[in-house]
């Protein structure tokens, strides 16, 4: 099993990047609340894993923190929810704030991320109640503390930022309208438009 894993960081487009160590290059797939809080490329980087094993592939997942990653292993847990939904799940909102939704019983909030259905939220709020309640206490107390860090802008932000988003599981169309509504003058990467995108479909 491997745990966690440090390196330097030589690529990032979402929702893959590329950690090297030791002269091997891990490809891990990482959340868009992960992605964001990445630092420069060729400077170092250390992320907590989760490594999947299949017939057909071997796949390695990374997060900013461990809170994420417990509630990636606690979704693909669920009926219905694999890996890749999983990820989508995180991509629009992180631990906290799903753990937010579960208490609200928001369902129209997980339903707005690509690929949840209005069961398969239902299903969620349902079995990941008892298991968050515990850590809904502490993450009231301790607030969202994650460090902010610095982005390199991609050289055509709003293709990249639609890539991202199809990626995700939205479809072409959708994509093009989500980046248009939140685009101004002021994004200088395609990660803060990413970001506010996905705020718009996702209110919590």
């Amino acid at each position: 099993m491997i745990g966690r894993i440090r390196g330097r960081l030589v690529h990032k487009q979402a929702p893959v990047i590329l950690v090297e160590v030791g002269g091997v290059g891990y490809e891990l797939q990482v959340p868009m609340t992960t992605l964001f809080q990445l630092p420069e490329l060729d400077t170092e980087v250390s992320l907590v894993t989760h490594f999947v094993v299949r017939e057909d592939a071997q796949l390695l997942y990374g997060f900013i923190d461990d809170r994420d990653r417990s509630l990636f292993r606690e979704l693909i847990k669920v009926s219905g929810v694999g890996p890749k939904l999983a990820l989508t799940i995180l991509s629009g909102m992180d631990a906290q704030s799903f753990a937010h939704c579960v208490q609200r019983d928001d369902i129209s909030s997980l339903t707005a991320l690509p690929g949840v259905g209005k069961k398969t939220a239902e299903r969620l709020l349902i079995e990941m109640r008892d298991k968050l309640k515990d850590w809904l206490v502490r993450a009231d107390e301790q607030g969202d503390e994650r460090r902010g860090a610095s982005l390199d802008p991609f050289t055509d932000i709003i293709a990249d930022a639609e890539g991202a988003l199809i990626t995700l599981g939205y479809k072409p169309q959708e994509a093009s309208r989500m980046v248009a509504v939140v685009n101004d003058d002021s994004v200088v990467s395609s990660e803060e438009l990413i970001r506010r995108a996905l705020k718009s479909m996702v209110k919590v």
